[in-house]
């Protein structure tokens, strides 16, 4: 059973209908947020129960819920054959470790417009609460594809007319030259590691973030902003 935890993960859930088996409310909160996560699962039917704060505190494994929690079922992987026909921006994430970092690429990702984010089945973050929290509500409305092969996944993506951009340091293109396909594909390592070797052969275009200071690289989901909002620029 999932657990989500703070109110965008929660009134997203409810807004989006998503099978809820119970909120829960410390005891004691008000205020207009409160009250709409009470009147959207009422009007789904959603039992809302008050409980102890520290009740929710275990319950959450952490004190960051802001005093709202959910029960649900477990958030369901989506297929890349369903999402890639209608994505003009799917995001590939190579060995993201970090379910914050994971969760903030998702919630920027929904914003600048992807389609889809596809994370890799081992050694990478999955769909925890703690990725629900960091989207802010963005994991129910993006879909989140994931896959057994990463590099198997880039070719599949190329044959069917995607071209894949590699984010890497190394790179020769700065991110902003870049003219992006009308189908466009945006790779990004994991944290400390970048991306794998293969996985830059199986690249169209190596895409750079120039530095001006002495740090080689940016945290992922800061250089995940930058990028995705330079494809969202190019379209408009």
């Amino acid at each position: 059973m999932a657990v989500l935890i703070g109110f965008h993960p929660v009134v997203e859930a409810l807004r989006t209908k998503r099978p809820l088996e119970r909120v829960l409310i410390a005891k004691g909160l008000a205020g207009g947020r409160v009250q709409e996560v009470i009147d959207l699962a009422r009007s789904l039917g959603t039992p809302v129960r008050f409980e102890d704060r520290a009740s929710l505190d275990r319950l959450a494994a952490a004190k960051s819920h802001q005093g709202i929690v959910a029960l649900g079922s477990e958030k369901k992987y989506a297929e890349l054959e369903d999402v890639a026909p209608q994505s003009s921006l799917i995001v590939v994430l190579d060995g993201v470790e970090d379910p914050h970092n994971l969760g903030a690429i998702i919630r920027t990702a929904h914003a600048a417009g992807a389609g889809a984010v596809v994370v890799a089945e081992r050694r990478a973050a999955g769909l925890t609460e703690t990725v629900a929290k960091a989207a802010a509500g963005a994991l129910e409305h993006l879909p989140v594809v994931r896959a057994t092969n990463i590099n198997q996944t880039l070719r599949a993506l190329k044959d069917r007319g995607y071209f894949v951009y590699g984010l890497d340091e190394r790179g020769e293109t700065p991110y902003d030259k870049v003219d992006f396909a009308g189908h466009s594909v945006i790779v990004m390592g994991g944290e400390g590691k970048g991306l794998h070797d293969l996985v830059k052969r199986n690249c169209d275009m190596l895409v750079k973030i120039p530095m001006a200071g002495k740090i080689a690289s940016l945290n992922v989901s800061v250089a995940a902003g930058i990028a995705l909002f330079a494809w969202n620029r190019s379209r408009n």
